[in-house]
């Protein structure tokens, strides 16, 4: 094998240095390429989460490598990499799938080195050589971090596959999905009747310390609020993974519920914990339905900035089953709100009034009553709203005020930092 270059080392970390200049850039396409590519990825917010995390250290560490010449015995898996092994683990997602991820974020990180490294126009013979360091540095990395990477994959999935939870999961799954359910199965295998009515919970907290702390906490905030609410059995409690749980509460022959009394309890628990939950249902269906409401409603609670620690569907049912693109929502409500649409005090305050005034008909006095403000003073503030947004704000009003709401509750998730 030929001597390498003495000036390749030099050469790479040139490269290294320039490409860490646009990490960011980077990471967001290489996530893009990755989701494009395996489309079984796409549709959970907190695992795409995870996987942007893992591309920016990996690729910052792998970087550093390059920069620095570290010794490939040296490093470790990235956390946020293993972490993401023991989720997909949790999600029954194969092995072969987080390989695949594994594979293609390598490609493109190589993809835009290459293409620095291109730009350089070191020569020919630099060049070759610097490719050839890059591609075994690289190929080396991966290898040794993908090894650890399934190790941990597989100690995960088989400490989920032994739990009980696990099976309990699998049952709630096939009720969720088949049609035709035997009743007289499904309630004994589950511990739970079906025949009454249920109201479906998300419970999640992006903060666990551990599983086994994480699991006994969310069961623990389900059980309580099933006590303030008076449910006649226990609640059915089924962990989706480490850090979020299902949860349906058994409320027998009753369908009111008081939404007070369950938000306190939330509010009361630890601060990093949230809650969601559906419309009450009855029978298998409403089993299906209210859960359904639910998950829909914690898409979009963590979607919003900042998350809040409770919601109920009944609150955000419109938002909720619009926002199943946020980027798209994004656009739209930038589109109705105009420059009225930045993340700043002034804009809130106009908003906030607008939104008033159009929940009251579009009555100053009452809005002004609302606010605790001078009439003058509101009649300002839709004034100064519509020249900023150049229409009136019964122009469009259901529009407006769906994006109104929408703000109110996903805040600066939909907001410009500063007016285009």
């Amino acid at each position: 094998m030929a001597a390498e270059h003495p000036e390749a080392a030099k050469q790479l970390s040139v490269v290294a240095e320039n490409v860490g200049a646009h990490l960011p850039e980077l990471s967001r396409d290489t996530e893009e390429y990755v989701l494009a590519e395996i489309p079984e990825l796409r549709g959970d917010a907190t695992l795409i989460k995870i996987m942007r995390a893992t591309i920016t250290e990996h690729s910052a560490a792998l970087l550093h490598v390059f920069e620095n010449g570290i010794p490939l015995e040296r490093i470790e898996g990235p956390a946020a990499a293993l972490e993401y092994a023991r989720r997909l683990a949790q999600r029954d997602i194969p092995l072969s799938t987080l390989i695949r991820a594994h594979r293609f974020g390598h490609w493109r990180f190589l993809q835009w080195c290459l293409d620095e490294l291109n730009r350089q126009d070191a020569g020919e013979a630099l060049s070759t050589a610097t490719t050839r360091r890059m591609l075994q540095v690289a190929f080396g990395y991966n290898d040794r971090v993908t090894e650890h990477v399934i190790v941990v994959y597989q100690q995960e999935r088989d400490h989920w596959l032994l739990s009980q939870t696990t099976a309990r999961a699998a049952r709630v799954r096939d009720i969720l999905t088949e049609k035709n359910v035997d009743l007289n199965w499904a309630e004994p295998a589950l511990g739970y009747r079906l025949r009454q009515n249920h109201l479906g919970l998300v419970v999640w907290s992006p903060k666990l310390k551990s599983e086994g702390a994480g699991l006994a906490l969310l069961d623990r905030i389900t059980n309580e609020i099933a006590r303030k609410l008076g449910c006649p059995a226990r609640p059915l409690f089924v962990p989706r993974d480490a850090a979020l749980s299902w949860g349906w509460l058994p409320l027998g022959s009753h369908s009111d519920v008081s939404w007070k009394q369950l938000s306190d309890v939330v509010e009361r628990s630890d601060p990093s914990v949230h809650v969601c939950v559906g419309s009450v249902g009855y029978g298998i269906e409403g089993f299906r339905s209210t859960h359904r409401q639910a998950v829909r409603t914690q898409e979009l609670a963590a979607a919003a900035d900042p998350a809040p620690q409770f919601t109920d569907f009944s609150t955000v049912a419109p938002i909720a089953l619009m926002a199943t693109n946020i980027d798209d929502m994004r656009a739209w409500v930038w589109g109705i709100l105009g420059p009225l649409a930045v993340d700043d005090e002034n804009s809130a305050r106009l908003r906030e009034t607008a939104q008033i005034f159009l929940d009251t008909g579009c009555s100053y006095t009452a809005t002004a009553s609302a606010q605790i403000l001078h009439k003058n003073t509101v009649q300002y503030r839709i004034r100064k709203a519509e020249e900023i947004m150049g229409h009136p704000v019964q122009k469009g009003r259901a529009d407006l005020e769906v994006a109104l709401r929408a703000v109110e509750y996903l805040g600066s998730t939909l907001l410009r930092t500063r007016p285009a």
